[in-house]
């Protein structure tokens, strides 16, 4: 998609910072979009080496040589100077941090946000992670205008998709970036030549939050049903990982599949042939496990596990 003349002379000032984000700094510069800078976090040191790490929209605006900034604080008077220079019309926020009301009420058309829900739905941290541990079978994206509370802001315009049964947490951030992308560019284009109309979001009977992941979130309970619990692996993986302990070591799980049948077992033993199948209890079923990764050990396929371990 190419902006039209009118959304191309917007002075855009873009904020994110891991890959997510790039998609759509990608797809706005690919449209014609004129971004005047690029807000993104500060090198942080990782790895074995402690080595300074730059997030993925800095080396993305390396590339194409946008201009940075790296605030320690949205605060900083500095910043803020610096920030009011480039002079935006519209800041977009996509996988950032939270913005003071100095930040994003600072340009004329305000600052929108690429949220993953479809909102008011998973409002929070983890959208992505929490629609796939619930079940859901849609999901969605949300351009909206952000205000005082999180995630509360007029909805610009939404999409949605279908989750899969073997979807993962990893799969519908794939697609979602992608249509999210499309759907930020086509929002900038709405505002530029005002034809969105912001949409108060509506109140809903039972709202789905997405809180932050905690390590208490990723503990497997295999007293739940084996669907539910099939739910979470798929939710939580690739990052960070469900997991529950064998042998005292934590072993996380990260494929697995779903095999209902009745028994009188002990929720949470396992059963293994030591060669190519390894599976736990569940209530109502056994969750067969794929792909796994003991503590201290390399991600692996199940059989390969099984080929070096000793029971």
């Amino acid at each position: 998609m190419t902006l039209n003349e009118q959304a191309k002379k917007l002075r855009i000032v873009f904020m994110g910072t891991p890959e997510f984000a790039v998609a759509s700094l990608d797809a706005l510069v690919r449209a014609g979009g004129t971004i005047v800078g690029v807000i993104t976090a500060p090198d942080k040191p990782a790895g074995r080496g402690m080595e300074l790490q730059q997030s993925a929209v800095k080396k993305y605006a390396l590339e194409h040589q946008l201009p940075l900034l790296q605030p320690e604080k949205l605060r900083d008077p500095d910043f803020l100077d610096a920030l009011r220079n480039l002079k935006a019309d519209l800041q977009i926020c996509v996988a950032f941090r939270m913005l003071p009301e100095v930040v994003w009420n600072m340009p004329p058309m305000g600052t929108i946000n690429l949220h993953g829900s479809l909102l008011p739905q998973y409002r929070g941290a983890a959208p992505i992670n929490w629609a796939v541990i619930n079940g859901e079978k849609e999901t969605g994206v949300t351009t909206f205008k952000l205000q005082h509370e999180i995630d509360t802001g007029h909805i610009l315009l939404q999409d949605h998709f279908p989750v899969n049964e073997d979807d993962t947490a990893g799969s519908v951030h794939d697609k979602m970036k992608d249509i999210g992308a499309n759907l930020l560019v086509a929002t900038v284009e709405g505002l530029a030549n005002g034809s969105l109309t912001e949409i108060p979001q509506p109140g809903a009977a039972a709202l789905r939050h997405a809180p932050k992941i905690f390590t208490e979130t990723c503990l497997i309970d295999f007293s739940q049903p084996v669907e539910k619990v099939y739910d979470l692996v798929r939710g939580l993986s690739p990052y960070p990982g469900a997991f529950t302990f064998l042998n005292q070591k934590k072993l996380k799980i990260f494929k697995a599949s779903v095999r209902k049948a009745a028994t009188d077992q002990q929720p949470g033993t396992f059963q293994t042939d030591a060669k190519t199948y390894l599976s736990f209890v569940c209530t109502n079923g056994f969750l067969d496990l794929k792909e796994l990764q003991l503590e201290g050990k390399k991600r692996m396929a199940v059989e390969d596990f099984l080929r070096g371990y000793q029971f």
